[in-house]
């Protein structure tokens, strides 16, 4: 059952107006933050939101004027990002701000100002970042926000474990003590079995909940793609009657990551290199709705030249063994050549 959180934040994230790209990577943490929807990753719980595509797709807009592209290095992460595939033509305009500036304090002002007015929300990750002026520093930044309520709040269900986890977790959602009105927040997708089944959950605005129980470990486009071809197979009832029941887990979890497949490598054309490349996550949801804050900057900085060796006085004292030859500048070979190991000896022999 762990997977179904799994399944949880893919729909959810997913129908949201939320999609990008990505490909493999490895990580054996509880939780992972994905750059792109592509990504396949060994983590048992992982997450992908728009957000760090809306950041990259400023740098690309603002900065490089087409694909990022690196110096000795690629990757398929990149590739899908360069695509695009996630933009502000898939989230509502008052759900998102993004911004692409030289890195200075006044930049800083300037995002605490945006995200204060459009969302009253502060930053997590501003603070802690490099604000200096400098040549080669920029910045590119989004924050995406959603907070909205299920049609009606959900009934309030026991505590119960979740998968193999003896700790008992909070859930909601309907059993045969609730209003039937609530059967109204729900819609059957398909019910294949008591391991294959999935459901769309209502709310008061246009953002719908999907939840997809399934035991299958592909990448969210792939089980995002599974779940609507299952329904368009499903010949059952799409509505939630009164012998259903519903149960879902209270979810509340904040989540900070770099992503180090694009940091300190250089692009290319500049003597730029991307210095820092950081998502945050914060979701919550409950039997009465949805919260998601979501962060994503990308800062630059020039590349560290090598330092220069230190100059060290030099003696040309030809005052043992040396050789001398001559050669004519537009010939290949020389047409002298001398081996002196005793000067003494040889100027004795100086024509008089």
């Amino acid at each position: 059952m762990k997977k179904l959180l799994v399944s949880v934040f893919a729909a959810l994230l997913i129908f949201g107006g939320l999609s990008a790209n990505a490909f493999g990577r490895k990580n054996t943490s509880n939780l992972e933050l994905l750059p792109t929807i592509k990504a396949s990753s060994t983590a048992q719980n992982r997450i992908w939101v728009g957000t760090f595509q809306l950041a990259w797709n400023e740098l690309m807009n603002n900065f490089t004027n087409g694909p990022v592209e690196f110096i000795g290095y690629t990757s398929d992460i990149i590739d899908e990002l360069n695509k695009q595939s996630f933009n502000s033509q898939f989230i509502a305009d008052k759900a998102y701000y993004s911004t692409f500036g030289e890195t200075s304090p006044k930049l800083k002002k300037e995002i605490e100002k945006a995200i204060k007015e459009k969302f009253n929300e502060k930053s997590d990750i501003l603070d802690s970042m490099d604000w200096s002026k400098g040549k080669g520093k920029y910045t590119a930044y989004a924050m995406l926000k959603k907070d909205f309520k299920f049609r009606k709040a959900f009934a309030k269900l026991d505590k119960e474990k979740f998968g193999k986890n003896r700790t008992k977790v909070a859930y909601f959602g309907i059993d045969k003590k609730s209003d039937e009105d609530l059967y109204n927040n729900v819609n059957v997708l398909f019910h294949n079995s008591k391991n294959d089944f999935a459901v769309a959950l209502r709310t008061e605005d246009k953002d719908v909940v999907y939840l997809y129980r399934t035991d299958d470990n592909k990448t969210f486009d792939k089980l995002y793609s599974d779940m609507f071809i299952k329904k368009a197979a499903y010949d059952g009832s799409f509505r939630f009657n009164s012998k259903d029941e519903l149960k879902v887990p209270n979810i509340d979890m904040f989540k900070m990551q770099n992503f180090p497949e694009v940091e300190k490598k250089q692009i290319k054309g500049t003597d730029i290199m991307i210095d820092t490349a950081i998502e945050t996550v914060q979701f919550k949801m409950d039997n009465e709705g949805v919260k998601l804050k979501s962060e994503a900057a990308i800062m630059t900085k020039l590349c560290a030249l090598a330092p220069e060796e230190e100059m060290k006085p030099r003696k040309f004292y030809f005052d043992d063994t040396f050789v001398i030859f001559l050669q004519e500048s537009d010939k290949t070979k020389p047409y002298f050549a001398m081996r002196i190991a005793d000067v003494a000896a040889l100027n004795k022999t100086a024509k008089k």
